[in-house]
């Protein structure tokens, strides 16, 4: 197997990746409204993912999802570098709404909750950005 293969074969799986991400990104979307919010909401839902991964009520698997998301999100490497207009950053926030929807899926709403050190209007704002409508508190 020559250089070159290995080379175009790894810029194809990247290319691929990169796809993937972009179809995410559209999908996952938020409203502009939401958008807002989330800016808002950002160093609110770093300490709720730095509390859910201490948390050791919740099963190894759940917490190992949070640590290796906090590691992602600290290292300087990226899926997609963050000199790219746009989705440099998207791929952040993807990996962290599909990190902690799986969060909520496999250990309860409730969760989120309880250990969520902001405002009720901010959690309302990260059920939706997540996606999680059916449990928006009333």
């Amino acid at each position: 197997m020559s250089l070159w293969t290995v080379l175009i074969g790894a810029a194809a799986a990247l290319l691929g990746l990169w796809l993937v991400l972009v179809v995410l990104l559209i999908i996952a979307r938020p409203s502009s409204a939401a958008l807002g919010d989330a800016l808002r909401l950002l160093p609110d839902t770093v300490r709720l993912l730095r509390r859910l991964a201490a948390d050791r009520s919740l099963p190894k698997a759940v917490r190992a999802r949070l640590w290796f998301l906090l590691a992602y999100l600290a290292m300087p490497i990226d899926l997609i570098p963050d000199f790219i207009p746009i989705i440099g950053h998207a791929d952040d926030v993807i990996i962290a709404i599909l990190v902690l929807r799986s969060v909520a899926r496999s250990a309860g709403t409730e969760v989120l909750r309880r250990h969520w050190p902001g405002t009720e209007a901010g959690l309302t704002a990260l059920y939706r950005l997540v996606g999680i409508r059916n449990s928006l508190p009333a």
